[in-house]
């Protein structure tokens, strides 16, 4: 009688469906799939389908057992015979037989992931080591190439073939409002004009010496682009502040003129001071 015994015990978890027993362990646990989900990670749709034996509706025969471990293990059952049990029960039902399973699967454990501050800390120093490197290369590889490029950009701004555009302050006028603004490329960079409504007017790389011009029609056009710096931007052939400093990304920045013409002012507040 007790081996007659012992045989029922064995044959016992399949008289039940591997759904039906996590199902049974959860709400014994008093837990709720959303629960589980939050603790396994696993998608809550993926869970109420391996309760409801929905297969069709999972990933695979290699994921479903996976999940189905993790499940297992989240509700105190055991991951080994919840596999094994499921695994001939989508054999039995010609679910994914031709699917070999991956040995050790299981999802992620989010106790193994590491949190997301350590991953933006580690981006942060690397790229700081390689802005560094950069700088130490330029400025003790490289000296006589700094002094020439400042002695270029020098002899550019006095050569005559750049009387043409002045600066604001220098031509002592101040552009109109409904002036032509034209971006002007100085070095690669990468840039995005939008209108109010989102609409892209321009998304492109530009390469040195390369313009582009705002529609004077653009519903209050704004710019996006990680160097500001690299770009010279006029009203009606007369050089406005820059958009931004160095490496620095701007976003939703007024490129009409009227807006370009509202920064410099906001930048001077000295300008609107009574004089004598």
């Amino acid at each position: 009688m007790a081996e007659e015994a012992k045989d029922d015990e064995n044959v016992e978890p399949h008289l039940q469906s591997t759904g039906a027993l996590l199902r049974q362990a959860r709400e014994q646990k008093d837990m709720t799939l959303e629960e589980i989900a939050k603790k396994t990670r696993i998608p809550q749709r993926h869970l109420a389908s391996l309760e409801t034996g929905d297969f069709g509706a999972l990933p695979g025969r290699t994921y479903t057992i996976g999940f189905a471990k993790s499940f297992a293990r989240s509700v105190g059952l055991s991951d080994a015979s919840i596999g094994t049990q499921l695994r001939e029960e989508m054999e039995d039902q010609g679910h994914g037989a031709y699917q070999p399973e991956m040995s050790g699967y299981a999802p992620a454990n989010p106790s193994s992931i590491p949190p997301r501050y350590l991953a933006w800390t580690a981006a942060g120093i690397g790229i700081f080591v390689l802005v560094g490197y950069l700088v130490w290369r330029t400025l003790i590889l490289n000296p006589g190439e700094m002094t020439q490029v400042a002695d270029s950009d020098t002899t550019t701004e006095a050569g005559p073939e750049n009387n043409d555009v002045q600066t604001v302050e220098a031509s002592g006028t101040t552009p109109s409002s409904e002036g032509t603004v034209v971006l002007t490329a100085t070095e690669t960079v990468w840039m995005k004009v939008y209108d109010a409504e989102g609409k892209r007017l321009f998304e492109n790389q530009m390469s040195a010496g390369e313009t582009f011009t705002v529609p004077a029609d653009a519903d209050d056009p704004q710019i996006l682009t990680g160097r500001p710096d690299a770009l010279t931007v006029t009203i009606d052939g007369q050089v406005v502040p820059q958009l931004g400093t160095a490496e620095r990304t701007i976003k939703d920045v007024g490129v009409s003129a009227a807006a370009l013409l509202a920064r410099g002012e906001a930048s001077n507040p000295a300008a609107d001071l009574p004089t004598d």
